[in-house]
């Protein structure tokens, strides 16, 4: 059996790898590394997969959720809700730039915001709202656009783990993860579903104005070269980087499709065992599995965790300790105990390999490995 890895970057590279070599090969030929051809090229193939009029490329994921509050003129002492469980940078970037963040807590089953909790936190100062489409599928859009109509809210999707997924309104209108708001943030990490072989990342919009601002932001506040009409940062997609997501984006279905397939050997292995609460899909989203993420019960996870290592085979708990709970994040505002669904999840969650070079054999060994620790 070949060795299981987290994420089967190795593999995934071989299928793909001439494809890969050949366009690395002619951003080198052409030696337009930065804001290149590739880039611009990669930036119209992404704008006509997810049906969006504006793809702005950029260094990272979390400069792309920066460089979004800042092009929305957000200023410092504005509110910013978001989820708390979640990665560190969706609430880095607003303490960064002197917003505040306001922390909600998350459905227990799909890790997702909580409209809810989103409703009872605004105040007169809350400027925006950053659902974050966790492991893979959709926050609830069709009931936060609705609160941000409400109450004047900008809306940016973090969309770093969600790329490529649907979401259904109740009119039946369809529209991909990312490109609902007013602006759709993501991450091409090289573990993202849709990664390059560096750091990366993108924002989206329909708003046209929007996308020229975001434009001069990533490039130093420059619309003219040596005239800076806005406070900037640096942070653009380099072409090597756009060559490499070119080739992925368009496999990127396939990806998912087979994410979807392992997922599914995974739950159908679990669903008679009560200790193990597999992920909940919903309905109004498809799930595009960036994280097959189990809740236990009754089980001793730091225990499972060593049985799997003793069997080589990886595993991770995203996240460990709640935002509210990290020492650089600390507030007066939050207690332990205040975000009670945050707290128990990050407790009992367990996230199993998951990528697209996956066979058989080997996830009959993962699912058979979890079964003997938990039923024993």
């Amino acid at each position: 059996m070949r060795p299981i890895r987290m994420v089967d970057l190795q593999g995934q590279y071989q299928e793909i790898k001439q494809d890969v070599d050949q366009v690395i090969q002619q951003v080198i030929d052409e030696t337009s590394f930065v804001k290149g051809p590739m880039v611009s090229g990669f930036e119209r193939d992404l704008e006509k997969y997810l049906g969006v009029k504006h793809v702005i490329g950029c260094a990272n994921g979390t400069d792309a959720l920066q460089v979004a509050m800042m092009a929305l003129g957000l200023k410092p002492g504005d509110e910013v809700i978001t989820s708390n469980f979640t990665f560190v940078a969706t609430v880095e970037v607003i303490a960064l730039l002197g917003l505040t963040p306001v922390l909600v807590d998350v459905d227990p089953d799909t890790f997702n915001i909580d409209p809810a909790a989103i409703e009872r936190s605004i105040t007169d100062k809350t400027k925006a709202i950053v659902p974050v489409h966790i492991f893979g599928q959709c926050a609830p859009m069709e009931e936060i656009l609705e609160i941000a109509k409400k109450h004047n809210l900008f809306v940016i999707e973090d969309n770093a783990q969600a790329i490529g997924a649907d979401y259904t309104f109740s009119n039946g209108h369809v529209a991909k993860a990312g490109t609902m708001g007013d602006i759709g943030c993501t991450s091409f990490f090289p573990s993202k579903n849709l990664g390059c072989y560096g750091d990366g990342g993108a924002l989206f919009t329909n708003d046209s104005e929007l996308s020229e601002k975001i434009g001069i932001v990533v490039n130093h506040g420059m619309k003219v070269r040596y005239y800076h009409d806005e406070v900037g940062v640096n942070s653009r997609l380099d072409s090597i980087q756009a060559a490499v997501l070119k080739v992925k984006l368009a496999k990127l279905d396939e990806y998912c499709d087979k994410r979807r397939y392992a997922a599914e050997y995974y739950t159908k292995a679990f669903q008679l065992c009560r200790k193990l609460q597999t992920p909940k899909q919903e309905s109004l989203t498809s799930h595009v599995f960036h994280q097959y993420t189990l809740r236990l019960h009754d089980v001793d996870r730091d225990g499972l965790m060593k049985h799997l290592a003793e069997k080589n085979i990886p595993c991770a708990v995203y996240y460990p300790v709640p935002l509210h709970m990290q020492k650089a994040y600390q507030d007066p505002r939050y207690n332990e105990g205040d975000f009670p669904v945050t707290e128990m999840l990050s407790k009992e969650v367990l996230s199993l390999p998951m990528h697209t070079e996956f066979d058989d054999e080997q996830l009959a060994y993962i699912t058979d490995a979890v079964l003997e620790f938990v039923n024993q």
